[in-house]
């Protein structure tokens, strides 16, 4: 074989050594979705790690039908396994603790807060969809390469749940939740611009 071939032969095996980390990870996230399993949340963040370690070394940029299916698989594993992290990190700091609403939500008791509910109240509602939505424009921005949007989604977020912060465990929830979910998409749109070698 002469040594542009096996050149182009070891750079197809790279890139689809790549793609198929990239892949077990949105398929491991995919799995945890369904049936909530504390490895798979940690072998898909393994597959990031192993993805960011395989673009950092020295490498031709791939051709774009690689770069297009790069960056829909890092979407998916951002989407897809961010929220089952943050859950996975959430039950680890909580430690059973926090009594979950119906709507998502945690249940608090508000009564020690001035001008609070008697009652006990669900706050934090609707953060799965908000994760989601979160971790899309987070790893897009970054994909994209205008890294500074993240300053206006984490001040949209912060504003947007303002009032329901007066306790302290829905502020420690929305900080460490926020806080994995946004580190968790910017690995995942970090691996793709290394990927990329820009």
């Amino acid at each position: 074989m002469s040594t542009p071939l096996l050149y182009s032969a070891l750079t197809a095996m790279y890139w689809g050594l790549v793609l198929v980390i990239v892949g077990l990870g949105v398929a491991a996230a995919a799995v945890t979705l369904r049936v909530p399993r504390r490895w798979l949340v940690i072998a898909a963040g393994a597959t990031i790690v192993a993805g960011i370690v395989a673009v950092v070394i020295p490498h031709d940029k791939p051709v774009p039908a690689v770069s297009v299916l790069l960056g829909l698989a890092v979407l998916a594993l951002s989407v897809l396994g961010g929220g089952p992290a943050t859950l996975f990190v959430l039950a680890l700091a909580s430690k059973g603790t926090v009594r979950e609403g119906t709507h998502g939500g945690i249940v608090v008791d508000r009564a020690s807060v001035p001008g609070g509910a008697a009652e006990p109240g669900e706050v934090l509602r609707g953060g799965t969809a908000i994760g989601v939505f979160e971790r899309l424009a987070t790893t897009g921005s970054i994909m994209a390469g205008f890294p500074e949007a993240l300053a206006v989604l984490v001040a949209l977020k912060s504003v947007g749940r303002f009032s329901e912060l007066d306790v302290a465990e829905a502020r420690e929830r929305f900080i460490i939740g926020s806080l994995v979910s946004l580190v968790w998409a910017a690995a995942c749109g970090a691996l793709f611009r290394f990927a990329l070698g820009v």
